[in-house]
């Protein structure tokens, strides 16, 4: 497979706030310094949250693949996702990510296949490969 590219670009706009943006997209996101920092804002998405979000999204977008492929019949797909950020000798890390997905099916006889599905999705989440950080997940299966 050819290697992809991703491209964003930043462009810093005054404190500790800038703009991201993406040629490839058409919305811009704000982002800053989150407000446990000095100078930190409220109410706009920051590094930390982006970095757990990529993780959640990959797993919802891993989810529907692999629930597809294995003809899994679902009702509902959420994900609840917590970044945890410690300082590690001297370092600040984001040490885990943890994941609440909740997934609701129809026929209650699928409960086994979505956690399996869940399980894969996990495993195979190309953003969770590609972090340091410890990967929980909390999975919750729901009957519609």
């Amino acid at each position: 497979m050819e290697p992809h590219f991703y491209n964003v670009d930043i462009h810093w706009k005054n404190d500790r706030q800038g703009e991201m943006s993406s040629p490839e997209l058409s919305q811009n996101l704000e982002v800053a310094t989150p407000p446990q920092f000095p100078k930190g804002m409220e109410k706009i998405w920051s590094p930390e949250h982006l970095f757990t979000s990529a993780v959640a999204s990959c797993l919802m977008t891993t989810f529907l693949a692999i629930a597809e492929n294995s003809r899994l019949e679902f009702a509902g797909f959420e994900c609840k996702s917590a970044g945890k950020l410690e300082q590690v000798e001297g370092k600040f890390l984001m040490t885990e990510i943890i994941l609440e997905p909740t997934v609701t099916i129809v026929n209650p006889e699928d409960q086994e296949k979505a956690e399996r599905v869940l399980q894969k999705s996990e495993a195979a989440c190309l953003i969770s490969n590609s972090i340091k950080s410890k990967v929980t997940m909390i999975p919750t299966i729901k009957i519609s």
